[in-house]
């Protein structure tokens, strides 16, 4: 079960350091598909980028909610 963090006495959402976690991951994971000439492959490359983020914000969020 999700819960929220304090930060700086703040509550932060627990989902809030998995995104960004996702983000950077997401980003790595992009620069090496455009550089491999992945894209060039996709029939849709802005719908192939979308769902690998939610793939990655998904399966990570699942994996660590439990």
């Amino acid at each position: 079960m999700f819960t929220e963090l304090s930060f700086i006495s703040l509550l932060v959402p627990s989902l809030l350091p998995i995104f960004v976690g996702c983000c950077i991951a997401y980003w790595i994971a992009d620069r090496l598909l455009g550089r491999t000439g992945l894209y060039r492959h996709v029939w849709h490359p802005a719908l192939f980028r979308v769902s690998l983020f939610v793939s990655l914000f998904s399966g990570i969020g699942l994996l660590l909610g439990r």
